[in-house]
C-alpha cells in the first residue's frame, strides 16, 4: 500500500521589523518608524517635539531620547539618525563649534549619550548629514526618482545640499563643491550665506525697507522673520520681492557651474524657506540662466516632511546590506 504524501502548507517569510529613525533639527525632532516593504513612515507612529539647540548637552539628549521611547516597541535595533553638520558621523561626536546651534554637543559623543538613554532599544545608531537623508529620501520616493544625478537643496536658517550620484551621495573630487556643500561656495567675494540665509534676508529686506538706517545685527530677532517677508512679497511690498529676487539669483549664480561640473539633471529644493516656492523659483532659475550650461530641471521636493526619514531607513537597511 502507498502512502499519499503529506502535503505541507507554504509558510509566508517572517514580515521585516519596521526602521526607527530620527531627524533632528534645529528647532525639532522628529521620531518615526519606515515599514521596510514600502520604504515610507509609518502614519500613526511620526512623533515631533520642539527641540532647544542652545540648551545644555544633557537636556539636548534627554530631548531626543524621550521623543524617540514614545515610538511603539517591536522595531529593528539599528537607528538611522539624521543630523546637521558639523558632525562626524562615523563617531557619532558632535563638531558644532562657532555655528549657532547644538554649541554644548561639541566635542559630545552623541552615539553614546542615545543608546544609554535608549536603554535596551538601541544596538546601533547610523548616522548621516540631514541634507543626505532628505536628498536620499526624495531620489527613493520624491521628486529625484529617476535622476542618476541630482542636486537637492534644503533652505532654512542655511543652505543644506547633498550631490547624489547613482543614488550615492559624493563629498569628495573635483565635481563637487568642498564636501559637497554649497554653503562654502562665495558669491560677489563673500561667503554665500552672508547673502543667502535666514539671517542674510531679514537683514538685507530691513536695508531695503529703511535705506538710511544701517539695521543693528544684535536686534536682529526684532526684524520681520522670513515668512513675514514671503507675505509681504506676495502682498506687493517691492522691498521684500527684491530681498527674495537678490538671495536667490544669487544662489542660482553660485551653483550654476557646479551643476555643470557634476552633470546634473535637476535640482530639488526643500526646507521651510522652500514654502515660498512663487518667490524663489523665478530668481533661482534666473540666477542659473546666468551661467552657460544645458537646462536643468528645478523641482519642488515631493515629500518635504517625510523624505528624511526615509533616506535615514534607507541608509540602516545599506549598512545592514538588505537594501
Amino acid at each position: 500500500m502507498t502512502t499519499a504524501p503529506t502535503r505541507r502548507s507554504a509558510v509566508p517569510a517572517p514580515a521585516l521589523a519596521p526602521v526607527p529613525v530620527l531627524d533632528v533639527g534645529g528647532t525639532h525632532v522628529t521620531a518615526a518608524l519606515v515599514d521596510p516593504a514600502t520604504g515610507l513612515p509609518v502614519p500613526s507612529s511620526v512623533i515631533r517635539s520642539p527641540l532647544g539647540s542652545h540648551d545644555a548637552a544633557d537636556g539636548i539628549l534627554d530631548d531626543i531620547a524621550l521623543t524617540a521611547l514614545q515610538l511603539p516597541v517591536g522595531h529593528g535595533p539599528s537607528w538611522g539618525v539624521a543630523m546637521p553638520g558639523p558632525f562626524d558621523y562615523d563617531t557619532g561626536i558632535g563638531r558644532f563649534t562657532g555655528i549657532g546651534k547644538f554649541e554644548s554637543l561639541s566635542g559630545v559623543d552623541v552615539g553614546a549619550g542615545l543608546r544609554r538613554r535608549l536603554l535596551d532599544r538601541a544596538e546601533r545608531l547610523c548616522f548621516l548629514n540631514d541634507a543626505d537623508a532628505f536628498a536620499l529620501g526624495e531620489h527613493r520616493a520624491g521628486a529625484a526618482e529617476g535622476h542618476d544625478r541630482v542636486v537637492c537643496l534644503t533652505l532654512g536658517t542655511g543652505i543644506g545640499s547633498s550631490f547624489l550620484r547613482s543614488g550615492l551621495p559624493v563629498h569628495d573630487g573635483p565635481d563637487v563643491p568642498p564636501g559637497g556643500h554649497v554653503h562654502r561656495l562665495s558669491i560677489d567675494g563673500r561667503p554665500l550665506e552672508e547673502t543667502v540665509s535666514r539671517r542674510a534676508i531679514r537683514l538685507h529686506h530691513a536695508r531695503l525697507a529703511a535705506p538710511h538706517r544701517e539695521p543693528d545685527p544684535r536686534q536682529e530677532l526684532a526684524l520681520p522673520d522670513v515668512h513675514e517677508i514671503a507675505a509681504a512679497a506676495e502682498q506687493g511690498d517691492t522691498a521684500a520681492a527684491e530681498a527674495f529676487r537678490y538671495a536667490f539669483d544669487a544662489l542660482g549664480r553660485a551653483l550654476a557651474p557646479w551643476l555643470d561640473r557634476f552633470e546634473a539633471t535637476a535640482v530639488v529644493v526643500g526646507g521651510s524657506m522652500a514654502q515660498s516656492w512663487d518667490l524663489i523659483h523665478p530668481a533661482f532659475t534666473r540666477g542659473l540662466a546666468q551661467a552657460e550650461r544645458a537646462p536643468v530641471r528645478v523641482l519642488p521636493a515631493r515629500r518635504p516632511a517625510s523624505a528624511p526619514l526615509i533616506g535615514a531607513a534607507h541608509w540602516v537597511r545599506s549598512a545592514a546590506g538588505t537594501s
